[in-house]
């Protein structure tokens, strides 16, 4: 398994939280600036190596080349509000899908933040949602759109701008088609 840092944004951002952790006020309710940042990648062999985000981050890219024996790329990105850190919430890992057959949508307003595959197509696929939160109040997914299919056996895929995964559907083996879910970060108000 390997682990690389995209940037130093990493570190510097969860001494930031870190700063933040007093009790969260009120959202206001200005206009706020929202900015999804890639900070972590990683790298397994997927059917053996769960993958989860690191603290405060939600997935938001993932490569994969070959067949079930090849490496995966996953992508993982800090969601900052005004320049401050949304804090991630996990949730249980879901059932398991059958991978030649998965389809999977993250329940309203959660982002993807781990996913865990075994075995090749006929292996099974669980994920682990997230709600995120920004100064006590939850951050909202909006505008869920599908992207374009990718080949699974050689695709890149990375959430548009300012977006999150939600899900992701596979049919057929590493020859088969993989698409992915994804949606905007907001916030009421």
């Amino acid at each position: 398994m390997r682990k690389k840092a995209l940037s130093t944004a990493a570190a510097a951002l969860t001494a930031m939280a870190a700063m933040s952790a007093a009790a969260p006020a009120p959202a206001s309710a200005a206009a706020v600036r929202i900015e999804v940042v890639p900070a972590y990648s990683e790298t397994v062999l997927e059917p053996w190596d769960p993958v989860t985000c690191p603290t405060n981050m939600v997935l938001t890219g993932r490569s994969h080349h070959g067949d079930e024996e090849a490496l995966t790329t996953y992508t993982c990105s800090f969601v900052l509000i005004n320049g401050e850190q949304a804090r991630v919430y996990l949730s249980e890992w879901s059932a398991r899908q059958k991978e030649s057959r998965a389809d999977f949508s993250a329940p309203d307003h959660r982002a993807v933040a781990a996913r865990w595959h075994e075995g090749d197509e006929n292996g099974y696929t669980r994920y682990r949602t997230a709600t995120m939160y920004w100064r006590g109040q939850q951050v909202l997914l909006a505008n869920g759109e599908v992207s374009d299919p990718y080949r699974e056996s050689n695709h890149d895929w990375q959430a548009p701008a300012n977006t999150v995964m939600t899900g992701r559907k596979h049919t057929g083996d590493e020859n088969g088609t993989s698409y992915y879910r994804f949606a905007t970060v907001t916030v009421a108000g």
